[in-house]
C-alpha cells in the first residue's frame, strides 16, 4: 500500500506565506515525477508545479516567481513554498506522485488527500 500524507495548509492573509509538505510512504521502489495541483470551488483541478527526477521544475504562469517546489528524495517528500499569496490562490492543494512499487511494476500515479489553503484578510 502507498500513502501520500500532506500537511501545511491553513488560513493566511494576502501577502503571507505557507509551506506545504507531502510525504510518500509504504511499498515504494522508486519515484519519478512529484508535483502539486490545486482545485478551487467550481473549477477544474490545475497544475501548480512539477519536479521530475533529474529534470527541470515547471510552474503554472500564475505562480511563477512566488511558489517554489522542492523535493527530498531520501525522505520521499515534496514541498511547495508559497510566498506572496493572493486570494485567488485559495484552493485545495493536492500532491501527485508517479512511482513504482517494485522492480517488476511500471509507474503508477497517486494522489494525496488534499490540504485546504485559504488566503483571506
Amino acid at each position: 500500500q502507498v500513502q501520500l500524507v500532506e500537511s501545511g495548509g491553513g488560513l493566511v492573509q494576502p501577502g503571507g506565506s505557507l509551506r506545504l509538505s507531502c510525504a510518500a510512504s509504504g511499498s515504494i521502489f522508486t519515484i519519478s515525477n512529484m508535483g502539486w495541483y490545486r482545485q478551487a470551488p467550481g473549477q477544474q483541478r490545475e497544475l501548480v508545479a512539477t519536479f521530475p527526477t533529474g529534470g527541470s521544475t515547471e510552474y503554472a504562469d500564475s505562480v511563477k516567481g512566488r511558489f517554489t517546489i522542492s523535493r527530498d528524495n531520501a525522505a520521499k517528500t515534496v514541498y511547495l513554498q508559497m510566498n506572496s499569496l493572493k486570494p485567488e490562490d485559495t484552493a485545495v492543494y493536492y500532491c501527485n506522485v508517479d512511482l513504482r512499487r517494485n522492480p517488476y511494476s511500471w509507474f503508477t500515479n497517486y494522489w494525496g488527500q488534499g490540504t485546504q489553503v485559504t488566503v483571506s484578510s
